[in-house]
């Protein structure tokens, strides 16, 4: 019996050191604070990959066991490891194609500097250019607590064309941009926006959102626009911005003004050739307002909704769905300085007409809804399209719901549904408090009540525009419950542990679109998707947590992104194109 049990034990080491031996690893790290996210085994030391694929976590020790001669080994220097952060709610497509013509004021900390910025890059910008800021600001990151002047703006910018962009509720124009896109006193309001005259009836360069952002992205579509090659540069330069912020996988949710095919060449071509250093499913979003049928018929002909499932690249790029806006008659905009639209009564019919195609041919979508009296009247379609096709496990998620009530949860909830969250409110809690009240911010959005419903819940940025795309800023909010203006304005049940924070920014996400069975986690069989942070999450104060960056980002497997100690493992990055590109100056989003 005795020689029976010494030759299962030396069978059993004989098979694990085989597994093992088979197992080599391509890229090991150690010395390493690792948060895992995995809670039977939520801390470690070491982690080793291959391929692309994590196959031990561990201790020093047991990870030694997995390197070999050709292993790359990367010591993080104390230094905490998280899993790479999943934004659900991100323009990246079409904001790769302007990253590199935009100067931006995300995180910059007083107005003065932002109107020195603005002036130092009037001077170097060529004549047929423009300088924009693209929102990703709010007055209330600045010390001085205010907006600039359309006086101020003039006397930064002089005779060089230029547009600033104050989320999506105005835009300010120079006198010269005036100029340039001939508005003048006989120039009407479109729907929906204002066209700010002075008392003698001259245009001021004041655009407003009241509350319908058509006049701000259809003006920002008259800019000129880079060549392609600058683009395909200022696309790479975008992703290896959000790379150096620890962000590995991205939700397009498409946008205005951009239309598929076309506007999504860039990006195909650099899926092609591999060159993509973020996941990116993505959104088809209608650009017709009355003929958004049209387009998604049109759309689920030429696209295999599918096809993915069977796609050897190892960086996800496909169409995901349809979304955000399914139809223009659905648009509730989340512009807090003025009141809640009140959508078009042919709203219900358009969107059954579009929901209803969509999930007869299994097409996924997602709708974006700011406001609970709009989430109840789009409830109340998808509803009915469910009587009729039911939705049978089919994957979809409202976008924002701010204001949702646990009414409207539990419909949610009923119809498999989830909700994909944004810092919306860190850049508007203030502009929200001074409309709703105190008291109605306290559950804006309920986060807990979502999460007690066991609702699947993601973490966005809404960025380029409505908010900065840095998910940090969206960490500290969820944890802290404040805006970036220091406001605490979400009730502490709202307020989360870091841990759960970071979850809904890592498996939150991936579990909208079902895919947090093999991402989101630091474990054994989980995608190599990972990020070495320049301070430790857990313990730097809660104030702080909004200006980590990543000191070293991992993709599949092959690191995309390094500073400092750790460039020598990372690709150089381009200097960006045009040479007079703002990126090439300050960057992108700042910290000073």
């Amino acid at each position: 019996m005795k020689t029976n049990t010494i030759k299962i034990v030396l069978l059993f080491f004989l098979v694990a050191n085989t597994t093992i031996a088979q197992k080599k690893a391509t890229l090991i790290i150690t010395n390493a604070k690792v948060i895992t996210l995995n809670d039977a085994n939520p801390q470690a030391e070491a982690i080793a990959i291959q391929a692309d694929k994590i196959i031990a976590v561990g201790t020093t020790a047991q990870i030694e066991k997995y390197k070999n001669s050709k292993t790359k080994v990367i010591d993080a220097k104390g230094k905490t490891v998280i899993p790479g952060l999943y934004d659900s709610h991100l323009h990246v497509i079409r904001g790769g194609r302007f990253y590199n013509t935009e100067l931006r004021w995300d995180g910059v900390k007083t107005l003065s500097r932002a109107l020195q910025m603005l002036k130092e890059q009037a001077q170097r910008t060529p004549q047929g250019q423009w300088v924009r800021v693209v929102g990703g600001w709010t007055e209330h990151q600045f010390e001085e607590k205010r907006k600039p002047t359309l006086a101020e703006i003039n006397e930064a910018t002089g005779n060089t064309p230029t547009f600033v962009l104050n989320l999506y509720g105005e835009a300010y124009l120079n006198k010269a941009g005036l100029q340039n896109l001939g508005i003048t006193e006989d120039t009407p309001n479109p729907n929906g926006g204002l066209i700010q005259k002075d008392s003698y009836g001259q245009p001021t360069g004041l655009l407003v959102a009241e509350p319908n952002a058509f006049i701000l992205y259809s003006t920002l579509a008259k800019l000129p626009e880079l060549t392609a090659a600058e683009k395909v540069n200022s696309t790479k330069l975008f992703m290896t911005e959000l790379n150096s912020l620890g962000v590995t996988s991205v939700m397009d949710a498409g946008g205005g003004f951009q239309n598929f095919p076309d506007d999504y060449a860039i990006t195909d071509s650099l899926s092609k050739v591999n060159q993509l250093t973020v996941r990116l499913p993505y959104y088809l979003f209608a650009q017709k307002p009355g003929k958004e049928l049209a387009d998604y018929q049109k759309w689920i002909e030429m696209v295999d909704i599918d096809a993915h499932d069977h796609d050897d690249k190892p960086t996800e790029y496909y169409v995901q769905g349809g979304g955000e806006n399914l139809v223009a008659s659905g648009g509730d905009f989340e512009n807090f300085t003025k009141p809640r639209p009140e959508l078009a009564s042919v709203m219900e019919s358009q969107l059954k007409a579009v929901i209803g195609t969509l999930v007869k041919n299994r097409w996924p979508f997602r709708l974006h809804a700011t406001y609970n009296e709009s989430i109840t009247r789009f409830l109340n379609v998808i509803e009915e399209v469910n009587r009729e096709t039911p939705l049978n496990g089919l994957v979809w998620f409202f976008d924002h719901a701010e204001t949702v009530s646990e009414e409207n949860l539990l419909r949610i909830k009923a119809l498999g549904g989830g909700i994909a969250i944004q810092h919306r409110m860190a850049y508007q809690a203030e502009t929200f408090i001074s409309r709703y009240g105190k008291k109605a911010a306290l559950n804006t959005p309920p986060i807990r009540k979502m999460i007690d419903l066991g609702l699947p819940i993601g973490g966005g940025t809404d960025g380029t525009r409505v908010a900065s795309y840095n998910p940090w800023v969206g960490l500290y909010w969820l944890v802290t419950g404040k805006s970036i203006g220091g406001v605490e304005f979400a009730a502490k049940e709202n307020q989360l542990d870091r841990i759960k924070a970071l979850k809904i920014y890592t498996q939150g996400s991936a579990s909208l679109i079902h895919q947090h069975k093999d991402r989101g986690t630091i474990k054994e069989g989980y995608l190599a998707d990972i990020a070495i942070l320049s301070d430790d999450y857990l313990t730097v104060q809660e104030d702080a947590i909004k200006d980590i960056t990543a000191e070293l980002t991992i993709l599949d497997g092959k690191v995309v992104y390094g500073k400092g100690v750790f460039s020598k493992f990372a690709p150089v990055i381009p200097a960006a194109l045009p040479a007079w590109s703002p990126v090439n100056f300050y960057g992108g989003y700042q910290k000073n």
